[in-house]
This record gives structure tokens, C-alpha cells and sequence, in this order.
């Protein structure tokens, strides 16, 4: 048998249509390096091909069988709505949603571009459709709506998307909405995206069979799942498609067979037909080259940042470029209530020209076992959100903190984050105090201790707002200020 050699290590040879995506992709390298993060400009001409990458993780064993350009950043498209499931599934663990609790559809979420349900402002779909609808028609409007009905908004959900990817060992990983619709911020890595693909097995194989879904029938409607791989693979049992012009025709796949388990993501194909002939062909490749004894890499866990998190500030405006197929598309709905998950931003700094600089973060002990890797992973280009890193306590001089007298809370409050510190907790609602000004002359900080996963949290948050209203205004105040918040029922 021929085999390539790469990477410090000879693989067998790969069926043709993969050895030619190979050939491709090495030829185009020198010009995906030259282009650098300014290919978008390239999309809006009409010049830009969306370069392949891909990788097959051995998930019993946690060794690479397969990589092309893992590590170069790519944009997700749809694929993207498998994080926005992972954090509907980590609220329904924690018992806020059923499966039979109504997602509200607001305007915002019913003006999504297609792939979408169709669904009318002030209309309610249950979360067992909602996930239905993500996983077979990549309903952006349902995603949106999802995001909205967590945390209140999709921006803030796009936050906790974040910082759970990074829990993860995502490091270079970073949502800007929870759909997956073009945004040159929205940026994932085909190794990131292997790490996803089992973590959503290992923390929710109750729920992950919904991405066995091959159709559902929905109002008088069949709707048929775009994963064509299921059915005609045999072992593939899932998970995700999405396409954009800028990321090509993306794909995430499951498979096991013969007690031999694989994860593999290819992304940047030129077809939906090549992308799936490629899929295909790497599964038929990879599993019986799998390890089939008792697994030996751990699964992936979520590991909290020791020092404290990053942030991202209000979005700066721009324009987006709505670009979309019937097969990845975003929708939005406005929030009812919802609350953070562990760990969320407080107050963002900048650097000179408002990028995001932050340094190397290596990825956790459990996610490099997994990935097969223990290099660091780069930061990200600059992008267009104001982002950065929180300075550290030895160079920030933290404000005086707030006691802990015992607070009523309101109606309504507002909420700004999670910490693992009560210290923490209370020195955010002091520096928020005082840099709001009257807008929070007359709310009462206190903190709340929640247990989440065996770790305890304290969230920050305003009490004194009798009315809805009172609290969102308050809270656009902080977001002036630089802080990330949201308004919740008490």
C-alpha cells in the first residue's frame, strides 16, 4: 500500500477524492498564509476560495489519525449550533428548561435569514422542537431564539458560548452569534471543533441522540435532516452540517463501529458533494485504523480559569454581511430571563486600536490527551470587537470591596456575573458602582452562592428595580461603562 508522508508520520493513503483535497490543500497553503485574516475582503470580491482543513481524532485512544491545517483559524457556520446545543442541554441538566418548556420568538430571531422555521414574533416553539429544528433544518431562527431565552440577549449568549468553549480547552475558539450566520469574529480551529464533538458525547449522551434525527414533522410539515451522511455511512451517527460562502461547506461527524469510535471535522469543501465524499471517505479510513479496547484518553471537562476571564465589551457597529444557504442560517429571539453560566465577563480593557490581546493559553491537560497535542495555542488576529484580557490582580489595584450585609432582592435585578471568589464577586460590584454613577445610586449589591458541578460561585448582582424597564436601563448604563450584564426576575 502507497503511503503519505506528513507531519512527522507516515499515514496510509488516502482514497482519491481525499488524497486530491490533500494535494489541494497543499498547494494553496503558501496563499491561505498570504492572505491571512484578510480573506473576507477577498469573499466580498468574489476572490476568495474557503481553504480546506480538517481533522479525525481516535476518541478511545485520543490520538490524530488524520490532520490538514487543524490549527488554522476557519469560520464554523452552522456547526455552531452545536455549542448553542450544548449550552440549551446544560440548562435543561440544571433543570431551568423541559422538554416541553416554550422558547418565546421575538422580532429580532424572526427576522433571521433562512435556513429557518418561518416562526412569527410572540410565537412559541417547545425545546424539543427547537432542538429538532437546529439539528435537521439549521433553523437560525430558533438558534437565535434559544440564545435569547438563556441570557437575555444573543450577544450576551455569544459570550457564555465563549467562555464555555475555552472551559472546554477551545482556546482558539471565540462566537459572535449563536447561529452560525456570517461574522468575521466568529472563528473556531478543525482541532477545536474535534474537542466539541466529544465533549457533547461525553457530558450529554442522553440528548445527543437527538443528532440522530433524520427528520421531524413540524406543523404539517416533513422536515428532512441535511447530514445526508446518516443512513449512508455505515457508523456515522451524527452530528452537524453548515455552510456560508466564507467557510465553505463545513461538516461535523460521529462514528463508531465494532466498538472502535471516531470524531472528524472537515471544513472549507467545495461542494456539499465533495465535502460529504471527503467525510466519507476519512470515516471508511479512520475507524478501522481506531483503537477498539477500553478507552483510555479521559473525557473532556470543562476546567475553570484560575485567573480572571475574558471579556467582550458592547459590540462596536458594523455592518454584516448576510450570506446564507438553505443549509445555515441564524435566528434571534428576545429574551425572557436567564442567567450566566460559571464564569462571566465584568469590565473589558482595551489595547491601542481597540484589538484583543491576549497571551498563548495552552490547552488543559484533559483537551491535549484528547487532541493529541500539548503545544500552546496562538491568540487570535485582531477583530473588530473590542476584547481583551482582564489585567491581573499584581497590576490592577482592586477597588474596595463591598460587605456582605444582607439584601431584599426587588422585582428585578441585574445581574453581572459568576465568580469563584465571593471577594471577586463583591470587588465587581463595587467597581461597577462606581463607575455607573446615579444610574445605580439607589440598587443595593449583594451576592448570591450557587454550587455549579461541584464548584462553588457567587454572582454578582443589583437589587432595587421594581420594574423591567428600570433594570434594562440600568444595565445599558454599566454596558456604557465597559461591564456585561443583564437583567433578570428575581
Amino acid at each position: 500500500m502507497r503511503s503519505v508522508v506528513g507531519r512527522s508520520r507516515t499515514i496510509p493513503a488516502l482514497p482519491a477524492a481525499l488524497a486530491a483535497a490533500a494535494v489541494l490543500t497543499a498547494l494553496a497553503a503558501p496563499a491561505e498564509a498570504r492572505r491571512g485574516r484578510h480573506h473576507h475582503h477577498h469573499a466580498a470580491s468574489g476572490g476568495y476560495n474557503p481553504p480546506y482543513a480538517a481533522m479525525v481524532v481516535d476518541v478511545k485512544s485520543g490520538k490524530t489519525l488524520h490532520a490538514v491545517n487543524e490549527d488554522a483559524l476557519r469560520h464554523p457556520a452552522s456547526i455552531t449550533k452545536v455549542m448553542t446545543l450544548y449550552m440549551l442541554f446544560e440548562q435543561m441538566e440544571r433543570g431551568k428548561f423541559a422538554l416541553d418548556s416554550d422558547l418565546t420568538i421575538s422580532a429580532h430571531a424572526a427576522a433571521q435569514a433562512p435556513s429557518k422555521l418561518g416562526l412569527r414574533p410572540g410565537q412559541t416553539i417547545t425545546v424539543e422542537d427547537a432542538i429538532k429544528a437546529i439539528v435537521t433544518k439549521s433553523a437560525n431562527d430558533v438558534a437565535c431564539a434559544i440564545g435569547e431565552n438563556i441570557a437575555g440577549s444573543e450577544e450576551r449568549f455569544a459570550q457564555m458560548m465563549t467562555a464555555k468553549a475555552h472551559a472546554l480547552g477551545m482556546s482558539r475558539t471565540r462566537y459572535a452569534n449563536a447561529s452560525g450566520l456570517p461574522d468575521p469574529d466568529q472563528l473556531t480551529t478543525a482541532r477545536d471543533l474535534t474537542v466539541l464533538a466529544r465533549a457533547i458525547q461525553d457530558r450529554f449522551p442522553h440528548y445527543y441522540r437527538y443528532f440522530q434525527t433524520r427528520s421531524f414533522a413540524f406543523r404539517g410539515r416533513v422536515i428532512g435532516n441535511h447530514n445526508h451522511l446518516l443512513g449512508n455511512v455505515q457508523g456515522v451517527d451524527g452530528i452537524k452540517t453548515g455552510y456560508t460562502r466564507d467557510s465553505g461547506f463545513n461538516l461535523m461527524t460521529a462514528a463508531k463501529s465494532e466498538g472502535r469510535q471516531i470524531v472528524a471535522i472537515v471544513l472549507g469543501g467545495k461542494s456539499g458533494a465533495s465535502r460529504d465524499r471527503i467525510m466519507a471517505d476519512l470515516v471508511r479510513s479512520s475507524l478501522p485504523r481506531a483503537f477498539a479496547g477500553a478507552r483510555q484518553a479521559p473525557p473532556v471537562t470543562e476546567v475553570a480559569e484560575r485567573a480572571r476571564p475574558a471579556v467582550v465589551a458592547d459590540a462596536v457597529s458594523r455592518t454584516r454581511t448576510q450570506v446564507a444557504s438553505a443549509d445555515d442560517d441564524d435566528v434571534e429571539t428576545t429574551g425572557t430571563t436567564g442567567e450566566p453560566l460559571d464564569i462571566t465577563p465584568s469590565r473589558a480593557t482595551t489595547t491601542p486600536g481597540g484589538t484583543w490581546k491576549p497571551g498563548p493559553q495552552a490547552l488543559p491537560k484533559a483537551a491535549q490527551a484528547y487532541a493529541g497535542t500539548s503545544s500552546a495555542q496562538a491568540p487570535f488576529p485582531g477583530a473588530s470587537k473590542t476584547v481583551a484580557r482582564m489585567a491581573s490582580s499584581e497590576r490592577d489595584e482592586p477597588p474596595k470591596a463591598i460587605t456582605g450585609t444582607r439584601v431584599v432582592p426587588t422585582a428585578w435585578v441585574i445581574q453581572l456575573g459568576a465568580m469563584d471568589d465571593e471577594a471577586k464577586a463583591r470587588s465587581m460590584l463595587s467597581e461597577a458602582r462606581a463607575k455607573a454613577g446615579g444610574s445605580l445610586s439607589k440598587a443595593a449589591p449583594y451576592t448570591v452562592k450557587v454550587e455549579h458541578g461541584g464548584t462553588t460561585l457567587y454572582r454578582a448582582r443589583f437589587s432595587g428595580f421594581s420594574e423591567q424597564d428600570a433594570a434594562q436601563d440600568a444595565c445599558t448604563a454599566l454596558k456604557r461603562s465597559g461591564f456585561s450584564c443583564f437583567a433578570t426576575r428575581s
